[in-house]
């Protein structure tokens, strides 16, 4: 890729590196990196010479780029300064315009990420207790046979398969569903629409969708790629999840859009749209990012098979190698915050109404924290990954996420006597929220 004679905004080209200003701004931003990993190059080019860097990338307004562990929980925590609400994702212009034009908003939904204190803190309560390990100790035989379920089915396929669309996708989505309490009927509508909320940019993902009509999106899709109409996804979901309300609210039932249908804020009944948007968060974040982490987990296991045998050797280091798996992987990318107020970070002042990114990849191979942090170890104590976030949005399942990811390799691993890749490993094209899309392997299981 050239570097560009101009940055965003048309200004000489400052050097960065042997980049442009406008290079390494738009590469901060540019979902082909994602895909291939590069971003991870940029990110520690960022540490090292510039780690709190005005970006200007074109077409999106400026942002500070978030990159060092500290001060990416520096501004988590101080939620009384930085929030959510005015920009969660980092999205193009044209992309912001068409959700306010769309949806009278500047988000499609109103999930927890999207919102704030006081509200935010109130719609997290009503689950709070679901998701806490207590109540999901009780789930833990159900979602290790599901676990169980779905390495069977991997033997079944006879020793050749592509881990991500035979068992990475569908087991936490059926992990979901079943604490949601719908049917497998529904699987394949939700599986569609994950995809359409997150990879809107991605080829796969738009070809696979009905429309073609090109709309820009809320999740930083580029407009010369973007096909898949996010306006028709977001109204199928509030179409989809306003049955299932009725429904509950009719009959509740012991799950958790039960839970949800029937929440009360301050006394009265959860709105219609934060009800909605609570189920989709459920149904998509929860999925996508929990399969991404187990691709990859099972990827660098493959690429060292030394440190799997340290897994096939001490089972008791599972919990360890989950977490050093969502270290890797880091499927969230990013979440934006704007600041309310002037603030002092890293010697530079934010001014009130800038825009800051958490770029949580880069957080989570920071040198300063990690020892050998572009080296994956199944053993590694990883109590400061930042995948899950801090402060007040720490993520609302990242027990319920932790607890499927060792079911799944407590059940693959003792069982696996062989495995290798059978083809390129390939990473959806996204900046928001990304993985692995494809793992073909070949392997022998007992």
């Amino acid at each position: 890729m050239a570097a560009l004679p101009l940055d965003a905004l048309g200004e000489p080209a400052i050097p960065f590196q042997g980049y442009s200003r406008g290079r390494i701004d738009d590469e901060v931003v540019n979902p082909d990196l994602y895909a291939s990993g590069e971003i991870h190059g940029v990110f520690t080019r960022l540490r090292n010479e510039d780690p709190l860097r005005l970006m200007k990338p074109r077409g999106y307004r400026p942002f500070y780029s978030v990159v060092k562990h500290a001060d990416i929980l520096e501004v988590e925590k101080r939620n009384d300064i930085f929030v959510n609400g005015l920009r969660t994702y980092l999205s193009p212009i044209q992309g912001e315009e068409w959700t306010k034009a769309t949806f009278g908003d500047t988000h499609v939904f109103r999930t927890l990420v999207d919102l704030d204190d006081p509200v935010h803190m109130k719609l997290r309560a009503l689950t709070q207790s679901f998701f806490m390990p207590p109540n999901l100790k009780k789930l833990e035989a159900r979602i290790a046979e599901l676990a169980k379920e779905h390495v069977d089915h991997m033997k079944a396929l006879g020793g050749r398969c592509d881990f991500v669309k035979e068992v990475a996708l569908w087991y936490p989505l059926r992990v979901l569903m079943m604490i949601m309490g719908l049917p497998r009927s529904d699987e394949q509508f939700l599986m569609k629409m994950t995809q359409e909320i997150f990879g809107p940019g991605d080829p796969d993902v738009a070809a696979e969708s009905e429309n073609t009509g090109g709309s820009e999106g809320a999740f930083g899709a580029d407009d010369k790629d973007a096909s898949v109409d996010l306006a028709k996804t977001a109204a199928q979901l509030f179409e989809f999840f306003g049955r299932i309300t009725a429904s509950r609210r009719a009959n509740p039932t012991d799950d958790l859009c039960s839970v949800i249908a029937n929440g009360k804020i301050d006394g009265a009944p959860i709105g219609d749209r934060e009800a909605m948007s609570y189920y989709i968060i459920v149904a998509t974040a929860g999925h996508d990012t929990t399969s991404s982490t187990a691709a990859g987990g099972l990827l660098e296991l493959i690429r060292n098979p030394a440190e799997m045998k340290k897994l096939q050797d001490n089972p008791g280091l599972m919990a360890n190698a989950v977490e050093e798996m969502i270290r890797w992987v880091t499927p969230v990318k990013h979440f934006m915050r704007t600041a309310t107020q002037d603030f002092e970070l890293r010697g530079k002042t934010i001014r009130a109404g800038e825009g800051l990114c958490l770029h949580y990849p880069s957080g989570n191979r920071d040198e300063e924290v990690f020892e050998d942090a572009f080296t994956f170890k199944a053993d590694r104590q990883v109590a400061k990954q930042v995948a899950f976030g801090h402060g007040v949005h720490l993520c609302l399942g990242m027990h319920l996420a932790r607890m499927e990811i060792k079911a799944l390799f407590n059940e693959l691993l003792p069982r696996l006597k062989s495995i290798a890749i059978a083809g390129e490993p390939k990473n959806t094209r996204a900046n928001f929220v990304s993985g692995l899309k494809t793992l073909p392997v070949t392997y022998e299981l007992s």
